[in-house]
């Protein structure tokens, strides 16, 4: 499915919360998209919290702290490849991401229908003509691959993420995961899954901005055998 009517409409329209500042490098990220990054980030700030996608802590830092910290992912996508974005929930990363790229086909892979339809309601919004949007748990998603690369932030830990997201993707595909502070014994804990998903020894980039007071940790590893 593609898009779908504001899941919104009917309900009061709150003013946006009090939001940081703009980082610089937002420019940078967005390029010609970066009107469209604006308009999802004063948006997600208004509705968010009463949509159940963001806490109520979140609007003043919503920039720098979800925004930004997808977008420095942007870089490492591949030109014209097949993004999945499982557990895209209030689309971060994965709308952050189709905003930023728009030269990358992106899916969003989410099984809860309020969060799918905020979803399809953006991407329509926005007129996002890269966006697929899927409800589905990552686990039934496979027939819809494979993919370039998968990507999640705050799903689960990687000895669970891995064989969760090894059947979206072929030898060579490669996943992107945000991560926490706690990478490096993530990576430890999931040696048996990365063994048996034959994935190449993971590399972690740490990725920061001016105006990012919390650098993302991005987990990259690629599939280099059939499973």
């Amino acid at each position: 499915m593609k898009h779908s009517d504001d899941p919104a409409a009917g309900t009061p329209v709150v003013a946006p919360l009090e939001l940081d500042d703009e980082p610089a490098i937002a420019a940078e990220l967005f390029g010609e998209n970066h009107e469209r990054a604006r308009s999802f980030t004063h948006e997600l700030a208004t509705r968010g919290e009463l949509l159940g996608l963001i806490g109520p802590s979140e609007a003043p830092r919503l920039w720098s702290r979800h925004i930004v910290n997808c977008a420095l992912v942007a870089p490492f996508l591949r030109s014209g490849g097949r993004l999945a974005d499982i557990g895209s929930g209030a689309g971060l990363p994965g709308l952050v991401l189709a905003i930023a790229r728009p030269d990358v086909e992106v899916t969003l892979i989410e099984p809860m229908e309020r969060r799918t339809d905020w979803l399809l309601a953006e991407s329509s919004r926005l007129a996002l003509r890269n966006v697929t949007v899927l409800r589905a748990r990552a686990e039934d998603a496979i027939a819809s691959g494979p993919y370039d690369q998968v990507t999640a932030r705050a799903v689960k830990a990687l000895r669970q993420l891995i064989p969760m997201t090894r059947p979206l993707l072929d030898e060579g595909g490669e996943m992107l995961f945000l991560k926490g502070e706690r990478v490096d014994q993530e990576i430890a804990d999931s040696l048996k899954q990365r063994r048996a998903a034959r994935l190449s020894e993971p590399t972690v980039e740490v990725l920061t901005a001016d105006g990012v007071p919390v650098p993302t940790r991005l987990f990259r590893a690629t599939v280099v055998g059939a499973s």
